[in-house]
């Protein structure tokens, strides 16, 4: 018995339920059903392979927005460090520390270091910040050792952490850190701030006291030296390769001058240094201690 539609069927229309076509009391219409049939599966088919083609395009779509959603956050982070934001920057980043993309974690490896830098930031916050910035520029490394940005910030963290750590071991990471600074340039030879970096290197070296050179010399069969002259030469080669591109730089041109004993030199870099717009704390920090100086000489 056929089971019974509680709304009316126009004329010719198939019921639901009735894939065959036959309505109550049909007979058998066999061309019609087969024809129907493959009709039926022929669309089943279509729609299948269209509802495939679809996943894979929405997927491809997927993978592109996660890829510009990086270089957006990214280019989010130029303009705020360019805009001397330190803490909004840190906050944007810090939210991708899980990232596996070299360039950003970097960033967040130098945004940590700034926010340590500032004078707000307490003594215990300061020393969690130094260590957390380097294990961000290891992960970067670790994503791209071919990233020139990630050895460079990576060399810089490791000093950082040196600070806290005492003399043996800041000495011990000096060789590593100049290493991964030599490596950077490789990877990149006309970034200035690289060179500028191995001069600090350098300076530090020539200026360290005599107690801390017999300390090293006990450490290690050959401990790191170096002159001033070799750090006047790195300064002026980073200067060269981007005139005006960091208050630090300025600053240790003048400061090596005066240990060379051209005050001339110095008082025309360390006026730079005094007079370079102020972006960072770091800045802040330059302007003052160049004053100090000038107002000294």
């Amino acid at each position: 018995m056929c089971r019974l539609s509680v709304r009316p069927l126009r004329p010719g229309q198939l019921q639901a339920g009735d894939p065959a076509g036959r309505g109550c009391g049909s007979g058998p219409r066999g061309p019609a059903v087969l024809r129907k049939s493959l009709q039926r599966g022929l669309a089943l088919s279509t729609a299948s392979f269209l509802a495939y083609e679809a996943h894979k395009l929405i997927s491809g779509f997927a993978e592109v927005h996660a890829s510009f959603k990086v270089e957006e956050v990214i280019e989010q982070a130029d303009y705020l460090y360019g805009s001397g934001e330190t803490e909004k920057l840190y906050q944007l980043l810090v939210q991708h520390k899980n990232s596996d993309d070299a360039d950003l974690l970097w960033r967040l490896a130098r945004a940590s270091r700034d926010v340590a830098q500032l004078s707000t930031t307490s003594a215990e916050k300061k020393r969690k910040l130094t260590y957390e910035s380097l294990e961000y520029a290891k992960k970067a490394l670790e994503k791209n050792e071919s990233n020139f940005a990630a050895h460079k910030w990576y060399g810089i963290c490791l000093s950082d952490v040196g600070d806290f750590e005492g003399i043996k071991t800041k000495i011990g990471n000096a060789f590593i850190i100049k290493e991964h600074f030599k490596r950077a340039i490789e990877l990149n030879p006309k970034d200035a701030t690289t060179i500028h970096l191995i001069g600090i290197w350098c300076y530090s070296f020539a200026e360290m006291p005599w107690y801390q050179r017999k300390i090293a010399a006990t450490l290690f069969a050959t401990p790191p030296t170096s002159t001033f002259q070799e750090a006047l030469h790195y300064f002026h080669m980073a200067e060269e390769a981007d005139p005006n591109f960091y208050s630090k730089n300025l600053l240790f041109l003048g400061k090596t001058y005066l240990k060379l004993n051209n005050k001339k030199m110095a008082l025309l870099w360390l006026s730079k240094a005094k007079d370079y717009p102020a972006h960072t704390e770091e800045d802040k920090q330059v302007q003052k201690e160049a004053l100090e100086l000038l107002n000294s000489i």
